[in-house]
């Protein structure tokens, strides 16, 4: 079930950093198991993840005339493997360590006819508190963290509907298990994806640039700081490691409509950022 819009203020945007790494351990295993059964793409997506009524969900693994996907739901967590968008296998996780997960999810994979994701590991180091984790435990924050990936899943699905008509236009939103943000990349125009424009929408449940959520509006290649214009509320111009409009959790929570005054303010950014970039 999705959560319940009062739990964005349940816990304060900066307090629930032991939820946001419980989940983001959490979530590797729906990411382990995609790369376990399905062809490696060049750009990763294979491995990437979707968000579902307060729950992480994995690429969909056909198999046997059947259509398989892992799911997590964040608040109780609780992992499942599903068949056909039923269950057919659910463990709460609560108390558990990574390995009993691990050796839960693979009797179930091999149970199925799936392959198991015994000796697999994330092709990305994890951040330091991720690592640390010995076992998952009930968390006040976890509500709050699956109210921050709704709020933000609805605003950032309607920005890339409104934007399909553009060229190359919006990638799917999907949330990415390194960064364990929830993103489209709004490709502008085609060629090297290193130097061809762009802008990323999302937001990142915290990380060492901030210590709680942020949505950030970031275009590519990476503007001039210099002589930025000024954003709309409740936005400000990030200048270290990248370049980009900012909104953090705080900041949104002071919204007196959150979801409509984060949509105004993606709108206006994604704007500011086209204007930017010339496109």
């Amino acid at each position: 079930m999705s959560a319940a819009p009062s739990a964005l203020t349940s816990v304060a945007p900066t307090a629930f950093a032991s939820a946001r790494a419980t989940a983001h351990l959490a979530v590797q295993p729906l990411s382990l198991a995609a790369r376990a059964n399905l062809p490696s793409a060049t750009d990763d997506r294979h491995s990437n993840l979707g968000w579902r009524d307060g729950a992480f969900v994995s690429q969909p693994i056909p198999a046997g005339g059947a259509i398989y996907t892992v799911s997590l739901a964040v608040e109780p967590m609780a992992l499942a493997l599903e068949r056909d968008g039923v269950a057919v296998a659910r463990s709460p996780l609560d108390g558990q360590s990574p390995a009993d997960v691990a050796a839960w999810l693979d009797d179930n994979l091999t149970g199925h006819g799936l392959k198991p994701t015994a000796g697999m590991a994330p092709p990305y180091d994890m951040p330091a508190d991720v690592v640390m984790l010995g076992r998952y435990r009930t968390d006040p924050g976890l509500a709050s963290l699956a109210a921050w990936y709704d709020l933000a899943h609805g605003v950032l699905d309607r920005f890339a509907g409104d934007h399909g008509d553009l060229e190359p236009g919006p990638s799917p939103l999907r949330c990415w298990p390194h960064h364990f943000d929830v993103a489209t990349y709004v490709a502008l125009e085609t060629g090297d994806p290193e130097t061809a424009r762009g802008i990323g929408v999302g937001l990142s449940p915290g990380d060492e640039s901030y210590p709680q959520p942020y949505l950030y509006v970031n275009p590519w290649p990476m503007l001039d700081p210099a002589g930025l214009p000024d954003l709309p509320a409740p936005g400000h111009w990030h200048t270290e490691g990248f370049v980009g409009a900012v909104a953090t959790g705080e900041a949104i929570l002071g919204l007196d409509d959150p979801a409509a005054g984060l949509a105004a303010f993606v709108e206006q950014a994604f704007a500011i950022g086209r204007a930017r970039l010339g496109v």
